[in-house]
């Protein structure tokens, strides 16, 4: 006869129990278990909210006939053919990137789950737990740069087919092809490195690691995953430009202030050289589009403040003549060469001084575009280990 436990014993037990389940019910992932019949027996709050069943609902059915029951295309998927449901059979972790879950409604979203054995202290194989993750938003993702990627494609094709005797034009176009492929494997390769990296040490040194080395882990996965996000945004951008649907909406603003208040957000960012700003009106008044405006100002401080050594000058000049208002953003940085000079618009193209230094070579092409729908000019002066001046010259009234 089994002695029950003492007080003490059955009340860190209790404590235990209440501290796993909060974890599980933190975890953003979907998460549930289930036993050798395949029923569920625990279903953590995240699940339940991305296929919409009540938790207490779930509990004690089929988890494959609530969430999959068919494949995306509507057929029947087998229960034997269920990778969940193959470690319940053979005890070996199945791990699958590219299959649907169903909602309690009948629609499905993209999912991708990993099915892992439950054993006792035995060793006897008593269930499984599924971790589950909805991955629309990637697909989303993957779905736009494939989109890019298509329609970069074709837009060499179109040009190696009009200029096939014009083998320098053809070299160029092959260059800008290549560079974009680079791009995009180095801007996404290494965050996803740094991300699986970072993952993979939490998980395998947990209870080694002090919470400020798992805090900067977590900083490491934010950082990569923004850089990753910015870029996708940048092509999403021009995507926009180049299907036309990008609309401009002018009112009035005052650039003094505008550019105050953005030198003012970066102010932290450049010690102990700050950006030091020029104009010498108190207020000056231009209808333009302010998020256009925005995006302007801020790639081209973004590329000074990127390439420019710390104890060098970067300026920020606002000037008012003939109805136009000038924008000027200098500094004493690498510089650009002559050669990078002649495509420095061009999306995807980088300098060849720039080293490791990050960036997509999006940012130029975006403000260049931006300027163009604001009936406005950009012009760069620039020497290599000197500096670069960008000037843009927007109207002060779109007409």
């Amino acid at each position: 006869m089994s002695v029950p436990p003492s007080k003490p014993v059955a009340q860190e037990l209790q404590e235990l129990r209440r501290q796993h389940q909060l974890i599980l019910n933190a975890v953003g992932e979907g998460v549930y278990g289930l036993d050798l019949d395949g029923n569920v027996t625990f279903v953590n709050p995240a699940a339940a909210v991305m296929i919409d069943w009540p938790i207490d609902e779930l509990i004690g059915k089929s988890m494959h006939k609530v969430l999959h029951h068919s494949y995306a295309d509507g057929q029947t998927y087998p229960r034997e053919a269920c990778p969940i449901y193959a470690a319940l059979q053979d005890g070996s972790t199945h791990r699958v990137t590219s299959e649907v879950f169903w909602r309690k409604d009948g629609t499905s979203f993209p999912v991708e789950y990993i099915s892992t054995p439950m054993r006792d202290e035995a060793g006897q194989l008593i269930g499984a737990v599924v971790t589950f993750r909805d991955i629309t938003q990637r697909r989303w993702a993957e779905d736009i740069l494939q989109r890019t990627n298509e329609e970069l494609e074709l837009q060499v094709q179109q040009r190696t087919a009009k200029l096939r005797q014009a083998n320098q034009q053809l070299r160029e176009l092959n260059e800008v092809r290549s560079r974009f492929i680079t791009m995009v494997c180095h801007e996404f390769r290494n965050p996803l490195n740094n991300i699986a990296l970072s993952v993979s040490s939490l998980q395998r040194y947990d209870s080694q690691l002090t919470p400020t080395e798992k805090a900067d882990y977590l900083t490491t996965i934010t950082g990569n995953v923004e850089r990753m996000t910015q870029m996708i945004d940048d092509i999403l951008v021009i995507g926009k430009i180049e299907a036309n649907v990008l609309e401009v909406k002018p009112q009035p603003i005052d650039l003094v202030e505008f550019c105050s208040h953005m030198l003012r957000e970066r102010e932290n960012l450049r010690l102990p050289v700050p950006i030091e700003f020029r104009c010498q009106s108190r207020q000056l008044i231009a209808h333009l589009d302010p998020r256009l405006v925005r995006s302007i100002v801020e790639n081209l401080l973004s590329n000074a403040l990127r390439y420019t050594p710390p104890h060098q000058k970067i300026w920020l000049k606002l000037t008012k003549r003939h109805q136009q208002v000038i924008l000027t953003v200098k500094d004493e940085g690498i510089g650009i060469s002559p050669d990078d000079q002649a495509h420095l618009f061009e999306p995807f193209h980088r300098g060849a001084n720039v080293s490791n230094i990050p960036g997509t070579g999006l940012g130029l092409s975006i403000v260049q575009q931006f300027v163009q729908l604001q009936q406005g000019t950009i012009k760069v002066k620039s020497c290599v280990n000197r500096g670069t001046t960008f000037t843009v010259r927007l109207p002060t009234t779109l007409s």
